[in-house]
């Protein structure tokens, strides 16, 4: 991926506004801060010096927190937690002077990154950039995008703006209901795996963009295919966040695409909320019934890959769920979110200290998770049957909404945890994303 500087390669930006051209303005006139990220680490928002610090109104309703769509196996329970009330009025950020562009930064999109950024230039009305300008150009709002996440999917479904959604990759993987009900008629198109695009397809859609992600490194093949057709590509690092409200706190950047980022700012305030109110709630409830972190359940996380178990490390945003919803997770030395190898032989030294077992992939029920293994037969929580997995909302090709929509909202996550880690906990509640294995 290239490097660029806002500071040594961006040219003088000639904007067109109305009938009057105005003075050529540099990135170093990028000094606005409009959004500067509370919990995510990977992007940031600046306008023009000199733009109106007001907030201006926003130009639709300001999106609810929805309801957890329905899959295409269903409808998701109605159980759910109740929504928390709006937040208390925080003063209002700088806002973009109408029709002015602002200046999106990505900042290392993927695991190992170190000093790679990502310029996107976002313009309004009829501006124009510069030759000279080697970052990325698209027009606010996007109005044809392809989303090769499903998290990206769930940002533009929560803001209310699902329909600027004309591709994906992996469709049978994906529950959101819009995508389920345009897919037959080609209103939405599958481009295909983030390693195998249908460029042919790609070319013949024009899309305004291409949200990319990367896992290890760039994804340079696409990169070059997309330059030579002339597609703008914008990674969204949210994969690559620690902390759940982190992940969740990118709506903002896709927001900005959208023209709509006061709605999603405030969209984003209201699940922080919501969150921050349950994690002081389990707080309290945990002291003062296991202040002791021994008394804590401890949870086990994942199944074998090969030989070989993978277990996240401290600072995985998983862990950080579990720690928040007063767990005790079992970690691997190691940083960031990615999972790191443990031996058999000590993961199931670990598996036989484990109150709690989650995320056992694709298996739906114990046998299921007992015939991969027959060892597992002999783990503590399998015999108690407290095996859970975050599977119960999916397609039928095997497509989990929790790494969809639950990206979006930690928030209703954190409410699983927590009656999964404290049944007795008083609420009149059933988990969303998690059931038990049976």
């Amino acid at each position: 991926m290239k490097r660029f500087s806002p500071l040594s390669l961006v040219g003088a930006l000639l904007l067109a506004v109305g009938c009057d051209a105005p003075a050529p303005h540099t990135a170093d006139d990028f000094t606005l801060a409009l959004y500067t990220p509370a919990y995510a680490s990977g992007f940031e928002i600046r306008g023009l010096a000199g733009d109106t610090p007001a907030q201006p109104a926003p130009t639709g309703q300001t999106p609810q927190i929805a309801q957890i769509p329905p899959t295409a196996t269903g409808t998701a329970p109605q159980s759910r937690p109740a929504d928390a009330a709006k937040p208390a009025a925080v003063p209002p950020r700088p806002a973009a002077a109408p029709h002015s562009p602002t200046l999106l930064t990505i900042r290392n999109p993927w695991q190992g990154a170190r000093g790679v950024e990502q310029q996107v230039l976002i313009l309004r009305g009829d501006a124009t950039a510069p030759a000279g300008f080697e970052g990325t150009v698209v027009r606010a709002p996007l109005r044809r995008v392809v989303c090769l996440s499903s998290s990206f999917v769930a940002m533009f479904d929560a803001l209310g703006e699902i329909a600027r959604v004309k591709g994906v990759s992996g469709i049978d993987y994906l529950s959101n209901a819009y995508v389920a009900e345009h897919r037959a008629c080609g209103e939405v198109r599958d481009v295909g795996p983030d390693t195998n695009l249908d460029y042919e397809l790609l070319a013949a859609m024009r899309p305004d963009a291409v949200l990319l992600y990367g896992v290890t490194g760039a994804n340079s093949v696409a990169e070059a295919k997309l330059a030579e057709l002339g597609i703008p590509y914008i990674y969204i690092g949210d994969y690559t966040e620690t902390s759940p409200l982190g992940k969740a706190e990118w709506l903002v950047a896709v927001a900005e695409l959208c023209d709509r980022r006061a709605e999603g700012e405030a969209l984003f305030g209201r699940i922080e909320a919501r969150y921050e109110a349950r994690r002081a709630q389990v707080a309290a409830y945990v002291e003062e019934r296991a202040p002791d972190i021994a008394c804590r359940p401890r949870v086990l996380l994942n199944t074998p890959y090969r030989d070989t178990w993978f277990l996240p490390s401290s600072e995985n945003y998983i862990v950080r769920l579990i720690r928040d919803a007063g767990g005790d997770a079992f970690t691997a030395a190691g940083d960031g979110n990615a999972s790191q190898p443990v031996e058999l032989e000590q993961a199931y030294l670990l598996a036989a200290d484990a109150d709690l077992w989650l995320h056992t992939g694709s298996c739906n029920t114990l046998a299921e998770l007992r015939s991969q293994n027959p060892r597992f037969a002999e783990v503590p929580a399998v015999r108690q049957g407290r095996v859970w997995n975050n599977n119960r909302l999916q397609t039928p090709a095997g497509g989990s909404d929790f790494w969809e929509s639950g990206v979006v909202r930690p928030d209703v996550v954190l409410d699983d945890l927590f009656q999964i880690f404290y049944p007795d906990n008083g609420l009149d509640y059933t988990p969303v994303y998690y059931h038990a294995l049976r």
